[in-house]
């Protein structure tokens, strides 16, 4: 009788700290999803922004629509990149790994979207092709080719805080 409530504690406790472990692994959502009609603003706040800033935001989502396709994400987090040890291996999509284009590997995102990278701290901005799967290292959002990271000031830092805007992968005909 003993061993039984023994075997049945060591059980629960396994169980609860499985539950515990998944729960814990859940990331927060911080994607923020475009609706059709919606500006391509994340969020508009009275002491940090202005008409004029809105202005150009919604003309900006217009002529990136335009260029790219509809945006459908916009997220923030870290960004690293990933060169010479890749160079010339199989991506995840099947093509080979060039760190001279200007390519990205992202954990979800379609083989072929199309995505803007600005980092924040000095506002530069790069497009980049979706073509692998990644980073594998907790805590960031996406890996950049090293053209990529050339092109937006990472290379120096290695990690910086970007925003990335994720466009399909074939513009819309409208």
């Amino acid at each position: 009788m003993k061993t039984r409530r023994i075997k049945f504690a060591v059980n629960s406790l396994f169980a609860l700290l499985f539950f515990i472990h998944l729960t814990g692994c859940q990331t927060s959502s911080n994607y923020t999803s475009i609706q059709a009609a919606a500006p391509a603003v994340t969020s508009v706040s009275p002491e940090s922004s202005n008409l004029q800033a809105l202005r150009d935001s919604l003309a900006q989502a217009a002529e990136a629509k335009k260029a790219h396709g509809k945006l459908f994400m916009i997220t923030e987090g870290n960004a690293s990149y990933y060169a010479h040890r890749f160079h010339g291996r199989l991506t995840a999509n099947g093509e080979r790994f060039n760190m001279h284009e200007l390519t990205a590997a992202h954990k979800s995102l379609p083989f072929g979207s199309m995505v803007r990278v600005t980092n924040l701290a000095n506002g530069k901005k790069v497009l980049v092709r979706i073509n692998d799967r990644g980073p594998y290292i907790k805590g960031r959002i996406i890996d950049l080719s090293l053209e990529a990271a050339k092109e937006i000031g990472l290379l120096k830092k290695g990690v910086t805080n970007v925003r990335i805007e994720a466009f399909e992968s074939k513009p819309s005909a409208s």
